[in-house]
């Protein structure tokens, strides 16, 4: 019997009724994204691979609820705008998939639109609910400055209105939900960090920048290739900048510096206020 389909912009987005649909969620495919469809219960997802970028980590997620025998698959960076949810069944082409998937008929090339019609058409097991992986959040002292707070996320939507003024390096894609610039990130931090995902089309990757900009926050993204995106520490330690908006540059921000010394660049330029 035919499932029920849901597009939404982020696997964040799942509600408890949509247990045992097909669903394309606009994400990056990497382990927490994937994860979390699988604890919310869907009978199959479709992510965004997010530039596959460092060791994979864009689409790593799909193989982790293989085990679990949820068919998944990701839509190529370079066919939609990341975090598009509509966009995503519009344009969007199919890059990987994991064996469920593969099983059901899905390979790559596939039209997204496609793929989730032939996923719902199919026999898919009864959902289960996996556990809820954790996403981290940390303080990280940067200077000795005790005024100025560094918190680093797995995740922008762990952001709390205790973070306003201060500076905040996620592991989450630069990319805007839906296109609204509101969803750039919810608290008025002095800095946010994001991972370029790519950057992919139509710069969707990038595109909190500009919003953030006009809200006086400096932005910047880290390159996919340098950091393994929905890991917070990973962006801290191992990325390096690939995009920043003016307001960034004003505070010292440089395209190509390490992640660390941007943030230590950022919380010299807050400290001053």
């Amino acid at each position: 019997m035919p499932v029920p389909t849901i597009v939404l912009d982020s696997v964040t987005h799942l509600l408890p009724e949509h247990r045992g649909c097909a669903a394309a969620c606009a994400s990056h495919g990497g382990a927490y994204a994937a994860l979390y469809a699988a604890h919310m219960g869907v009978g199959a997802v479709i992510l965004n691979d997010a530039g596959i970028g460092r060791e994979g980590a864009g689409r790593a997620g799909i193989d982790l609820i293989e085990r679990m025998h949820i068919p998944a698959a990701c839509v190529s960076h370079r066919s939609c705008r990341i975090g598009d949810g509509p966009d995503m069944m519009a344009r969007a082409v199919l890059s990987c998939v994991n064996g469920s998937a593969a099983a059901f008929g899905l390979i790559p090339g596939m039209a997204c639109a496609a793929a989730l019609e032939r996923l719902a058409a199919a026999a898919l097991r009864p959902a289960g609910h996996g556990p809820l992986p954790l996403e981290a959040r940390r303080d990280v002292p940067f200077l000795g400055r005790s005024n100025v707070r560094v918190v680093v996320m797995d995740s922008i939507s762990l952001v709390v209105p205790g973070d306003a003024g201060h500076i905040v390096v996620s592991g989450s894609h630069g990319g805007l939900l839906g296109g609204r610039p509101e969803t750039a990130v919810k608290v008025p931090v002095f800095a946010a960090v994001f991972n370029d995902a790519g950057v992919g089309c139509d710069e969707a990757g990038i595109a909190r920048l500009p919003a953030l900009d006009a809200r006086g926050i400096a932005g910047a993204c880290v390159s996919a290739f340098t950091a393994r995106i929905g890991e917070g520490t990973s962006t801290l330690d191992d990325g390096w900048i690939s995009a920043l908006n003016d307001t960034a540059r004003r505070h010292g921000g440089e395209v190509g510096q390490r992640c660390v010394a941007f943030v230590e660049a950022m919380v010299a330029a807050r400290a001053k206020d």
